[in-house]
């Protein structure tokens, strides 16, 4: 299986889980935890939240929730490079399947796979958060498109930077406009990193707290994670990292 799609020429070996029984005890986390799965298709440009349902080690198969729309499922049972992204306990997990088959779990419709032979464990120093200064914040200007159904109009919201790592931010929603239902998709954020650096990206809501000020104002703090980041974007993430983590250094050791 080919990893192109997601790295580039990156080497990703190092990060490559071969065990058997690590691999089925990760993915049994994840259904226990009920955790949240980005699963795309190849080619496609749309990706689905979907949850893992059971791990049946003796059937060598790992089920998963179908996409709410049929034409998704019918690319995904379609397509030979099917990929699946999420993070557990801070660290990003990638694991990927040539085929997908459709199956009934407690008489529902579901999909299956067979158990990846490896999946991809990154945990590295850019995935690391940092907290970005106060002083001279940066901002997020998120899209939301129009909703033809319930007739609300298309809006823009800005909210600002908590903190940001190679896997994804957390922004601050002070007057709570976003829809921060878990797994809900902002395809179209640009965040305004100072110096000139734009970073143009799909914003995934993986969690969600709300917070109360000592003044007694009351704002939400909305964690989220890239989704399918390209490389060139992800490259100024790390510059801007880098940087902040030289000029705390620095200041810390009081050379500023």
């Amino acid at each position: 299986m080919s990893f192109t799609n997601k790295f580039g020429t990156e080497d990703v070996s190092p990060y490559q889980v071969h065990s058997r029984r690590e691999i089925v005890g990760l993915l049994r986390s994840m259904h226990e935890r009920n955790q949240l799965v980005t699963m795309q298709a190849a080619g496609g440009a749309e990706a689905v939240v979907t949850s893992i349902l059971d791990v049946d080690e003796e059937a060598g198969i790992v089920v998963v929730d179908r996409a709410p729309s049929n034409t998704l499922n019918q690319r995904l049972l379609g397509s030979d490079n099917i990929s699946f992204e999420t993070v557990l306990d801070n660290i990003r997990i990638l694991f990927f399947s040539n085929k997908m088959r459709e199956c009934l779990y407690d008489n529902l419709p579901a999909l299956y796979i067979a158990i990846p032979p490896s999946l991809i464990r990154l945990q590295r120093r850019e995935y690391y958060r940092v907290t970005t200064p106060v002083a001279n914040p940066v901002r997020c200007t998120i899209r939301i498109p129009a909703d033809d159904e319930s007739g609300a109009p298309g809006t823009t919201v800005i909210v600002t930077l908590k903190d940001i790592s190679g896997g994804g931010v957390g922004v601050i929603d002070e007057k709570k406009m976003l829809d921060n239902t878990i797994g809900r998709i902002y395809a179209d954020c640009r965040i305004d990193i100072p110096g000139g650096t734009v970073v143009n990206c799909k914003l995934q809501v993986r969690n969600s707290h709300d917070l109360t000020l000592t003044s007694g104002k009351s704002i939400r703090k909305v964690g989220c994670m890239f989704v399918n980041l390209p490389s060139a974007m992800l490259a100024a993430v790390q510059r801007y990292i880098t940087k902040l983590e030289r000029e705390r250094n620095a200041k810390a050791t009081g050379m500023t």
